[in-house]
């Protein structure tokens, strides 16, 4: 039986977690899947599927058989796209992944042009506060903010943002404007858990750190929660430039302690290393990288 068969048969199965649903998503016979798998696995030599009349679930060996195979399922319908004349023009499903309020921000709007310039892609734009992998849950492209661990991803940078102190004009009037971190022992604290989970927070000055433990006033799960209460004039908050752009060019929200601030955090859209990249996700790299370099909010160095 053709190994790439086989290994598609075992996708299926392993990711619906059921010979039944994988024969229905493929198209197959329950009787075909289970000679598949059977097949496989003798040809292996090893158990890839724990079965119970409940359910199916990957062994140890399978989740890391299950990884490296739709693996090489991607690449071999790369190299069958390049060979068939499908990057002469981007087409086809795309998968892209960001950071919540960056994605409904930056990435969105980019979306929406390359979707526009490009008839037949369509795009999945999947938008989590969290770390993807790439590999492992199938996505095409990412924008990360922050520093990359070292990994098989292909990075090209296109910006760098601040994590900064701001609060609205009234409130610092009202107030008082710190002058040291130390100060802000004495005001109201909006805490991002978003942003700043840590209620320690950390400061630089001329290479020196400096680590001041904050009691917030309030908490909030949402950086657009804070945002709101820095807004209304209720404290002040820490969050990433790019988040309370448009307030602090308006002056709604002012930036406060900038030269305590750590060093800027840079934005990279990383995507899987591989030679044969597609059409689509190159049209998309070089889309959005233009976009994102072009803006004054996400240029800090």
């Amino acid at each position: 039986m053709d190994k790439l068969h086989l290994m598609t048969v075992y996708v299926a199965v392993a990711e619906e977690e059921g010979f039944a649903a994988g024969a229905r998503r493929l198209g197959m016979s329950p009787p075909a899947v289970t000679r598949a798998i059977s097949t496989l696995e003798n040809d292996l030599g090893v158990k890839l599927l724990n079965r119970t009349t409940r359910y199916v679930r990957c062994t140890e060996a399978g989740v890391r058989y299950l990884n490296d195979v739709k693996n090489i399922l991607h690449d071999v319908q790369t190299a069958n796209d390049a060979a068939s004349g499908i990057n002469a023009t981007p087409q086809g499903h795309l998968t892209v992944t960001a950071p919540v309020m960056f994605g409904r921000m930056y990435v969105m709007p980019a979306i929406i042009g390359y979707l526009t310039k490009y008839p037949d892609t369509d795009v999945d734009a999947v938008f989590l506060d969290r770390v993807v992998n790439l590999l492992e849950e199938g996505i095409d492209v990412g924008i990360r903010i922050g520093q990359l661990p070292d990994s098989s991803m292909r990075a090209l940078k296109v910006g760098s943002v601040r994590l900064i102190l701001c609060a609205s004009a009234d409130y610092l009037t009202a107030q008082g404007t710190p002058k040291e971190p130390a100060d802000l022992m004495e005001h109201n604290i909006i805490l991002s858990r978003g942003v700043t989970p840590s209620t320690n927070w950390q400061f630089e000055n001329k290479g020196e750190q400096q680590l001041i433990k904050l009691k917030p006033k309030l908490t909030v799960t949402s950086n657009d929660a804070a945002i709101e209460a820095a807004l209304n004039n209720f404290g002040i908050t820490r969050l990433l430039s790019y988040q309370v752009a448009p307030y602090l060019t308006s002056g709604k929200l002012k930036v406060i302690l900038q030269e305590y601030e750590p060093p800027a955090k840079p934005i990279h859209v990383v995507h899987r290393e591989n030679h044969l990249t597609t059409a689509k996700v190159r049209a998309f790299i070089d889309l959005i990288a233009e976009k994102l370099r072009a803006d004054k909010a996400l240029n800090y160095s």
